[in-house]
């Protein structure tokens, strides 16, 4: 994985982890690691991935067959240099990996959307009419997205008490569990990026965290959808997975019926197996799982998103982040949300017999993880951290 990270009185610049560990490529590079690979080491200078993620696939794809090669054999090929390049993560501060311009957050996850529906349209179809038919979305908000470790403070603003408008903190401070898209390269203004195209577009994957403040969303979305319930902070893993790195984890996805409109029409295995926890500890108490989900649950694929999204002209930048969702099973211990989990606050959930939860209490730290494992193969998406205060 690549991240952002500094250390000491060093500026920020491009790391790939290796165990407890960050190589600092900027010095692999300077001490001609890479020289046969005709890379720049200004671009592992920067402090964000975009200027590496800009050389395209085919650089990255070399790079990281070098990084292969170099880490074979217990790394013995920096025999000698080992403490220049290699750089422990518990002397290291991580950034935000990417320079973001614009962030999308789609409503892929069929669960959770059913869910939603259930609770608040009880007597209706829990679906949308459009829901099946195109990949639901919204433009968030991209300044206030953090790195992973950032304290998350509680939202003020208006929301519902006893029918009435009030002005106050968020009483229903919630998480989402969900995967970021980074985007890998640009399409002009006015062109779409097809559905067979689309993956060449995306660098690579992260864990997100959408905070939510669901009584300030409920009272504002009407109707022009979120705005200061979403836009107070969502938090980003500090470590981006490259997008090739997921070809192990290829499956099936679910049977798309009504059949979707032929630009969004795909082939194939487009959907991937990944395990996602959220982990919850209350101040001074322990970690508890709270629910287990998997990326599979998406209905809408990864390219589907891409070019729903593009189909009218969107320009798409690199270092965008395109979010699926809030990604849920089917059963209440795979639910993406405290909304679900406690059923809109009428279920407390229990952490232990004196600790229940119907949101989200200052000085609760929300912890995602995730990790593929398939065949023998598996990979870590790292975690992405956030603590609620006031």
């Amino acid at each position: 994985m690549y991240g952002i990270f500094s250390y000491g009185i060093s500026t920020p610049r491009v790391g790939f982890k290796h165990g407890n560990y960050i190589l600092d490529l900027e010095v692999v590079s300077l001490l001609g690691y890479f020289d046969d690979l005709a890379i720049n080491p200004v671009v592992f200078a920067q402090p964000a991935l975009n200027d590496f993620i800009a050389l395209g696939k085919p650089a990255h794809r070399a790079i990281r067959q070098r990084l292969n090669e170099l880490l074979d054999n217990d790394a013995s090929a920096f025999a000698g240099v080992h403490n220049q390049v290699f750089i422990h993560e518990s002397r290291t501060q991580m950034h935000l990996p990417v320079r973001i311009g614009d962030y999308t957050d789609f409503y892929a996850g069929i669960h959770h959307a059913e869910n939603v529906g259930r609770m608040f349209r009880p007597t209706s179809d829990p679906l949308l009419p459009n829901y099946k038919h195109l990949p639901v979305a919204y433009h968030g908000r991209a300044s206030s997205i953090v790195v992973s470790g950032t304290p998350i403070r509680r939202p003020n603003s208006q929301f519902l008490q006893a029918g009435k408008p009030v002005f106050g903190p968020s009483q229903a401070l919630d998480f989402e569990l969900e995967l970021g898209l980074i985007i890998g390269k640009s399409n002009p203004l006015g062109e779409s990026i097809s559905v067979d195209e689309a993956e060449d577009y995306i660098f690579g994957i992260t864990l997100f965290n959408d905070w939510s403040a669901r009584d300030i969303q409920r009272w504002e979305y009407q109707p022009l959808g979120p705005f200061l319930g979403k836009n107070f902070a969502s938090s980003l893993s500090a470590w981006v997975l490259p997008f090739d790195e997921l070809e192990p984890f290829r499956v099936a996805g679910p049977i798309q019926e009504p059949t979707p409109l032929p630009y969004l029409q795909t082939t194939g295995k487009k959907h991937f197996t990944l395990e996602l926890e959220v982990w919850l500890q209350p101040a001074g108490g322990d970690e508890i799982c709270i629910a287990r989900s998997n990326s599979r649950y998406l209905y809408w694929n990864f390219a589907q998103m891409i070019a729903h999204h593009t189909v009218g002209g969107c320009n798409l930048n690199i270092g965008d982040v395109l979010a699926t969702g809030t990604i849920s099973g089917s059963t209440p211990g795979s639910y993406g949300s405290l909304l679900e989990l406690s059923w809109n606050g009428e279920r407390p959930l229990y952490l232990s017999e004196a600790i229940s939860r119907t949101f989200l209490a200052d000085g609760d730290t929300i912890t995602l993880r995730g990790w593929g494992f398939l065949n023998g193969v598996r990979v870590d998406l790292g975690d992405v951290t956030g603590t609620i205060h006031s």
